[in-house]
């Protein structure tokens, strides 16, 4: 029984997708999560652990699975802080060879800047310390506004602060001194239109398998809500950023892995926004298949199983997805619109990921983006075009608290 391990799993999104993934490709599957939740049908066997950081009883259940006659053939996250533990897991069961320490480094924002501080796309950058006084850090540092505060951890946009002022800066920082995050991550603001670039590296070669421009919508915070595939891009800048990623890669000592990059063109070049151990979260799968003929997720879990990859698209096609967000908060009463929605032309997938009932807020990271729409076009404006029509049908109702 060829069976593949997942650890950690979110309610919707890529994490979800790979499972169903993993389980049309013929393998057996395994969830160890934290979540009490009921089973979803892809998986074979649930194991519920509270802590999934604990080792020892994850070995002791892959024994068990060992005794029953189970091949492991991988162990894989697709959610933090999940990822380069599980393949540490797999590389100790001699299943797989992945990058592990490059992930874990990947895994830590100020551990990433002190290993690319040498790097053309790194920005300014210094920590704050628990330990330093406010007033002591103005001594020593005169601030050039505007700048990101941000936790060394932070994925999903939480816990990422744009500052420009003293009073917001001492604000934001305790704000994140009560959440105990320490040290704290003071970054450049850097201006200019934002890319997401995913890569899957297998055998010490990057490939690049979508580059995607985000749009970005600052709010006091950082939610991405329109995605545009293939971004546009003259020649020379697509290959500065191919020099640049691939330094990248190269000086974070990834092999074997995959990753996403955000970097922002400037006028100074190419500068990394961040990286992640993991590909895009959300219905990245859906927007990088739509365009491309790929389905990324297969081909992560073909990486970790050794296998050759299948990464030439097989179409070209314009994409753009469009996350959908409200501007007021409440108990969400009904939504309406979804079926209007998918009548229009080129759209590809209209996703709602809230019920009847859930509480409902505006947004303070990637994960109150509550539905998404998808449409093909044949140009960029065409796409967003069919897109922004679909959008404009669905009605969130809400009882405001």
């Amino acid at each position: 029984m060829e069976t593949i391990i997942f650890i950690g799993c979110n309610k919707t999104g890529t994490s979800v997708e790979a499972l169903t993934i993993a389980k049309e490709m013929g393998y057996l599957i395994v969830l160890f999560t934290d979540r009490k939740t009921s089973c979803l049908p892809s998986i074979d066997r649930q194991i519920y652990l509270k802590n999934l950081f604990e080792e020892e009883f994850i070995f002791n259940e892959i024994k068990i699975l060992k005794d029953e006659g189970h091949q492991i053939r991988a162990c894989i996250s697709f959610i933090d802080p999940f990822v380069s533990y599980a393949a540490s897991i797999s590389n100790r069961l001699g299943s797989t060879n992945i990058s592990v320490n490059s992930l874990s480094l990947m895994e830590n924002k100020i551990l990433v800047r002190n290993k690319l501080k040498e790097h053309q796309s790194s920005p300014f950058y210094t920590t704050i310390h628990e330990n330093s006084s406010l007033e002591e850090f103005h001594k020593n540092n005169t601030p050039s506004f505007p700048f990101i505060l941000k936790s060394p951890n932070s994925n999903g946009s939480k816990d990422v602060i744009f500052v420009d002022g003293f009073e917001k800066f001492n604000n934001a920082i305790h704000h994140l001194q009560k959440k105990n995050i320490n040290p704290i991550l003071l970054e450049e603001y850097i201006s200019g239109p934002q890319y997401l670039i995913e890569m899957i590296v297998q055998n010490n070669k990057v490939f690049i398998i979508a580059v995607i421009e985000q749009e970005v919508v600052y709010d006091g915070t950082f939610i991405v809500e329109g995605y545009l595939y293939p971004a546009q891009l003259e020649t020379e800048e697509y290959d500065n950023l191919v020099e640049s990623v691939n330094g990248i890669v190269k000086q974070l000592g990834l092999t074997n892995g995959s990753c996403h990059i955000e970097m922002k063109n400037t006028l100074g070049g190419w500068k990394l926004v961040e990286i992640n151990p993991r590909m895009s979260g959300g219905n990245m799968n859906k927007i990088i298949e739509e365009g491309t003929g790929i389905n990324l997720i297969k081909e992560i879990i073909k990486m970790h199983l050794g296998k050759k990859l299948s990464i030439i698209p097989t179409k070209h096609e314009f994409v753009y997805a469009r996350y959908l967000t409200i501007k007021s908060s409440g108990n969400l009463l009904k939504i309406h619109g979804k079926d209007e929605a998918l009548k229009h032309t080129g759209v590809k997938m209209v996703d709602i990921k809230v019920s009847e009932g859930d509480l409902l807020t505006i947004p303070y990271s990637m994960g109150n983006r509550y539905g998404c729409v998808i449409a093909l076009g044949k140009s960029k404006e065409e796409a967003k075009a069919n897109t922004m029509k679909a959008v404009k049908e669905i009605r969130f109702y809400l009882e405001p608290l």
